[in-house]
């Protein structure tokens, strides 16, 4: 009888071992999922941190981003920033800034690639000479 209640109780603490490591396992590639989630945040994610970061930074407001790409090292923004406002807004001056992001979308570096009043047009990129 004994070997009876063994065996029964050997397999009841084998199904109970199963069912304690399945939730480990599952947790396990659950934080494996978070941690490159971490690695690499979403666009939306990665766009809201350049403008927050760039206005930390320069003291200005980011209004817009004119261009986005992701590269090799991270990411590559264009972002519009008010430098000094004006009345009527249409004289306000605005800033063109060359923004890079690494893969976890830290901000790298920036630099103002142009200036510009906010009620012009842009002659750059318009085909004509």
């Amino acid at each position: 009888m004994s070997n009876t209640n063994n065996t029964s109780e050997s397999q009841g603490s084998q199904q109970s071992s199963r069912r304690t490591q399945k939730p480990q396992k599952s947790q396990e590639s659950q934080e494996s999922q978070e941690s490159q989630a971490s690695r690499r945040p979403r666009p939306m994610e990665v766009l809201r941190e350049a403008r927050a970061q760039l206005a930390e930074l320069t003291g200005m407001t980011a209004e817009t981003v004119s261009s986005f790409e992701q590269t090799e090292e991270g990411w590559a923004l264009e972002v519009e920033v008010l430098e000094l406002e004006r009345v009527p807004d249409t004289m306000s001056l605005m800033g063109s800034y060359q923004v890079e992001l690494d893969a976890e979308g830290q901000l790298t570096g920036y630099r103002r690639v142009r200036r510009y009043e906010r009620g012009r047009s842009d002659a750059r990129g318009s085909g004509g000479r």
